[in-house]
């Protein structure tokens, strides 16, 4: 899969360690910034990654800040996007199997690597389960369609 990372700065360690793990697990990571560990804002690296899932440029993206709440809430703002974010096993697990998610959204400060790890491996290796959530998921897909603004 390609997968694109992104943080802010207080997500920029955990994104260097995911942008490891994601290349030994095989997959094709894409670094989207930011550089380094200085002050930067969220939106502006949530919003290249939502960006190329919208327009199927990647597989999937993960996002990373210190909650993981900012990311999740920019990247829910581009269609085609169902971010997520996630604090568990169960909660990674069930982003994929029910809501098809292909955007996840970590805490920096809240999470450890071992346990970002285990979610990240789960998130990626679960499938969509589709029946009954398929037909919810399309409902998602009409009420974005309805709420889209004039081109």
């Amino acid at each position: 899969m390609k997968i694109a990372v992104a943080s802010d700065h207080r997500g920029f360690t955990t994104k260097e360690k995911i942008l490891t793990l994601l290349n030994q697990l095989g997959h094709e990571a894409l670094d989207y910034g930011p550089d380094d560990g200085e002050s930067v804002d969220y939106p502006d690296y949530a919003v290249k990654v939502a960006k190329d899932i919208g327009k199927n440029a990647i597989d999937r993206g993960i996002l990373i800040c210190g909650t993981g709440m900012g990311m999740c809430i920019v990247a829910n703002k581009f269609p085609g996007v169902r971010a997520t974010p996630c604090h568990d096993d169960i909660t990674a697990q069930m982003s994929r199997l029910h809501n098809d998610s292909n955007v996840l959204c970590l805490s920096a400060d809240l999470l450890g690597d071992r346990l970002v790890n285990r979610m990240i491996e789960i998130w990626l290796k679960e499938k969509f389960e589709g029946g009954r959530h398929a037909r919810r998921l399309e409902k998602l897909n009409k009420v974005e369609e309805q709420n889209m603004p004039p081109q």
